[in-house]
């Protein structure tokens, strides 16, 4: 198992908090960031939206691609997955972009494609947002082009959103033939799109079962197109505690939607323009992609049960979340990756 974390970009990831003492702010997240991979965590995901999806409109949220090619310039061995949506980034240009940053890292770059579903952080960006199925029509053929770019010497597309003529990309990426793409999404739209054009599939969170059921799926929509395997991610938030009972006391303190009301303005937003196969109920939306539907939540040696039953699922990477991120993950670090791996605990911080 790969264990990856959410950038707190946002300034954290409970919307009945206020301030969970992790600052959107570079100091912050670079320090996370080289911390992260002296204690065993192979991966961050920067996500990008121009306002704040956890806090509230008006709070701090960091720039996902600069603070990714920063990133690439402070940190060793972190894969940094970005994230990125076609409507607001023309392709070329971002391949360009990507490329570049992949040879800062040394090769450690990886994209996460979303085809948004905020219309009104849209609308007040100046951005075009198209209907559910249009977005990943659009996603096609925008991957097309960066795909073609990153490939091909030279490149020309005219379609019915982009157009490329004749165009160089060098120095293309280290990665060959690119950088890792992954992708998430539940409708039959994304599923057919990220089966045909990208390399993993990411996917909130839920239980192994469930989440065992679509890598079956996704397995067979791949070995229909005769493409290579697929890797497999999810989404979790974690919380490990000495006791189940500590760990139940937390749960309850992180999904009380009565303690702010700031970070739930979006909620309608959210349900209304995506095309998820369970509905998510306001407890859900406390937490972050569902984080809390994985049960990572208990001991030491529940946790890491849990994560051999998402192993066996076919799950290769878990993408985690917690509150406060970095004490957080020094526990995780420290606690449950030694079960998992079998490997000796982790050096304690010395900051």
């Amino acid at each position: 198992m790969r264990f990856g974390f959410w950038l707190p970009v946002f300034g954290g990831w409970l919307r009945n908090v206020d301030d969970e003492g992790m600052q959107a702010t570079w100091a912050y997240v670079s320090r996370l960031a080289r911390r992260a991979e002296e204690v065993g965590f192979d991966l961050t995901l920067v996500a990008e939206l121009n306002l704040n999806d956890i806090k509230g409109d008006d709070a701090p949220s960091l720039d996902a691609w600069s603070t990714a090619a920063a990133l690439a310039a402070v940190t060793e061995r972190l894969e940094i997955m970005v994230a990125v949506r076609p409507t607001f980034h023309a392709p070329a240009l971002l391949a360009k972009q990507a490329a570049n940053i992949d040879h800062i890292s040394g090769g450690r770059l990886s994209l996460n494609v979303v085809s948004s579903w905020w219309a009104s952080e849209a609308r007040k960006y100046g951005v075009q947002f198209d209907e559910h199925d249009d977005r990943y029509a659009r996603t096609a053929e925008w991957l097309e082009v960066v795909q073609g770019m990153w490939s091909k010497p030279r490149f020309s597309h005219s379609g019915r959103y982009y157009s490329v003529d004749d165009a160089i990309l060098e120095p293309k990426p280290v990665q060959r033939p690119w950088p890792t793409l992954y992708a998430g999404g539940e409708s039959p739209a994304a599923k057919a799109l990220i089966a045909a054009r990208c390399d993993a599939w990411l996917t909130h969170g839920d239980p192994p079962d469930v989440i065992g059921r679509k890598v079956a799926d996704m397995r067979e929509r791949r070995e229909q197109l005769a493409l290579p395997p697929m890797q497999f991610g999810a989404a979790g938030y974690a919380i490990v505690r000495g006791t189940e009972a500590e760990a139940k006391r937390e749960l309850q303190r992180v999904i009380d939607p009565n303690a702010s009301a700031r970070g739930y303005a979006n909620y309608q937003d959210w349900v209304s323009n995506t095309q998820l196969e369970q509905r998510v109920s306001l407890e859900d939306y406390s937490v972050s992609n569902r984080g809390l539907r994985a049960g990572l939540v208990g001991t030491p040696e529940q946790v890491a049960d849990r994560i051999r039953e998402f192993e066996a699922a076919g799950v290769g990477l878990l993408l985690l979340q917690c509150s406060p991120q970095l004490e957080e993950m020094e526990r995780f670090a420290s606690e449950v990756i030694p079960l998992v791996r079998g490997s000796a605990p982790v050096r304690a911080s010395a900051a």
